[in-house]
């Protein structure tokens, strides 16, 4: 009994007071909030864009990567007009079911279905990483945005020295398994890919050592759950509604225990030194224009430079908004 009362404890003191309506939401679709409400990562992914996202208010909007469409559902919340697209029928259609089958598309050959300069934003949620081709998808994506248009990134921030990537190549939870064909970026490799037609303004990066250790061991006792042979394709393994009815007692199992989960989680406050193990950037467009990876009189890259040097401020651009 000492362990329900304690589990009741953290859970009432959890819940987010912001939590997520059910208005305007379809009933067949309620599982993608559930599984939003115990996802540690998914969480601090949608605060951390927010906190960079200038307001999207009448606004054309364009979210790129939502997976089981929970952060795409959740961005439409801020106002703004979406389309959501992404990279498997399977994610397309998850998302279908949350913000309506006509604001949900199907990237082709790295092509967004969209005219020219239609955009004020585009927000990629998990996606570089991906697509082998990511410089021409970011160009991509400057073709859609309009002359002012704001781009914001988040991706897996590859560290120099990361314990975490460590622990999972024993476990076995690679890369390709999940639909990765990079492990992620760095500042200057991000960078690098935005660098011909964008300007970053921001960067910040989250998700520090606990909370990843936290989600390895949810993935990894996943993969006893969900067959290895369940595979998601280029995207890794998406859960869909299907998934998520087969496996309902397993997530039941796990909510049980996802306030002391959440306790754990709370120790990265003592790591508030260490960068996290994701990454987000909020960058301006700005003409096509190739430009040289030169170095400058430090000795720095102009990459480091410009991403270590406050070019703006993602609050001049909210009030822009």
């Amino acid at each position: 009994m000492g362990l329900i009362k304690l589990r009741q404890q953290v859970l009432d003191h959890v819940m987010d007071p912001n939590d997520i309506s059910k208005e305007n939401l379809p009933e067949a679709a309620e599982w993608h909030m559930r599984l939003y409400r115990k996802s540690l990562h998914k969480q601090a992914k949608l605060r951390n864009i927010l906190s960079l996202m200038p307001s999207p208010g009448g606004k054309g909007c364009i979210d790129v990567g939502g997976d089981n469409g929970v952060i795409s559902h959740l961005l439409r919340q801020e106002g703004g007009t979406w389309q959501s697209v992404d990279l498997t029928e399977k994610a397309v259609n998850s998302i279908g079911q949350l913000v309506g089958e006509d604001q949900a598309h199907l990237i082709e050959d790295n092509k967004l279905p969209f005219d020219d300069q239609v955009a004020d934003l585009i927000v990629i949620i998990d996606y570089l990483e991906h697509v082998e081709a990511d410089e021409a998808f970011a160009k991509e994506c400057h073709r859609v945005l309009k002359e002012d248009g704001i781009i914001l990134v988040n991706v897996p921030f590859r560290k120099r020295m990361s314990l975490i990537r460590g622990i999972r190549k024993i476990l076995g939870l690679t890369d390709a398994m999940h639909g990765h064909v990079r492990p992620g970026y760095s500042e200057a490799e991000l960078y690098n890919v935005l660098k011909n037609g964008f300007d970053i303004v921001q960067t910040k990066t989250y998700n520090k050592f606990f909370i990843e250790l936290v989600d390895t061991g949810v993935q990894f006792l996943g993969t006893f759950i969900k067959s290895r042979h369940d595979d998601g394709g280029s995207k890794g393994n998406l859960i869909d509604q299907e998934d998520f009815s087969r496996y309902i007692k397993a997530f039941r199992l796990y909510s049980f225990i996802y306030p002391f989960l959440w306790l754990a989680a709370r120790l990265d406050f003592f790591l508030f030194w260490t960068q996290g193990h994701s990454l987000v950037a909020l960058a301006r467009r700005r003409p096509w224009k190739p430009r040289r990876g030169v170095k400058i009189a430090d000795g720095r890259s102009i990459a480091e430079a410009s991403i270590r040097t406050k070019i703006g401020t993602a609050a001049d651009l909210k009030q822009r908004g």
